[in-house]
């Protein structure tokens, strides 16, 4: 199987990726990058691209895929509406279009988060923005899945992009055990979202279009 990655220099991509690596099912893993990852792997082959709501100039390089997975994101705070959903809903669709187009009958799978607003009316920034992303992706003619994992504990040396995150997680981590023993229905880790991506992609894996961190970490294996 031959799988195309957006965001992997992010926690999620980082944990994505490197269940893609791992998995022998996969024979080759494309990444679309605005800078190279500085990984070195047989399977991996690099896309430099700065322009994401235009990914047309890459069109050949998208061919062939079996699977699209989508994990590239930004934090909404402190974010304007206008440059949230330009990277969150415009950069998402144009990758939808060009990798479906190159690509079809490929499986698209999305990194959204819990508390998305699928009726796109709440008064919640960021959840109405994703909530129409979704509902956009799911609307295509392709096979589709929407990730919304909660407290996503990174694994395996995958950081986070974003500094606040960054302390965050550092100050949490050791909190971990007792989150998951508290509310195990709302927390997963980047190695469990990646191993269950690639199992959206077998077919009869999962009826549900999306997906929250029980049916995630049921499908990454156990924790």
């Amino acid at each position: 199987m031959k799988v195309v990655i957006f965001g992997a220099s992010g926690m999620v991509g980082q944990g994505v990726l490197r269940a893609c690596l791992l998995d022998p099912a996969i024979t080759r893993v494309l990444v679309v990058v605005r800078s190279p990852l500085d990984i070195s792997h047989p399977k991996l082959r690099e896309v430099i691209h700065q322009d994401f709501t235009d990914l047309s100039a890459i069109s050949e390089q998208l061919a062939g895929h079996d699977a699209c997975f989508y994990c590239l994101g930004m934090s909404s705070s402190g974010r304007r509406e206008a440059e949230y959903t330009r990277v969150t809903y415009d950069y998402a669709l144009a990758a939808a279009r060009a990798v479906s187009a190159s690509s079809p009958g490929l499986t698209f799978t999305y990194v959204s988060g819990e508390g998305t607003d699928s009726s796109e009316s709440g008064r919640t920034m960021w959840a109405r923005v994703k909530g129409r992303t979704e509902n956009a992706l799911l609307a295509m003619p392709m096979d589709a899945y929407m990730f919304r994992p909660a407290y996503i504990r990174p694994r395996h040396g995958a950081v986070s992009r974003t500094p606040v995150y960054r302390v965050l997680y550092a100050l949490t981590s050791w909190l971990y055990p007792l989150l998951n023993r508290l509310a195990p229905r709302h927390t997963t880790t980047t190695e469990h979202i990646g191993r269950a991506m690639l199992a959206v992609t077998r077919p009869g894996a999962v009826e549900e279009r999306i997906l929250y961190s029980p049916e995630i970490n049921r499908l990454g294996g156990e924790r």
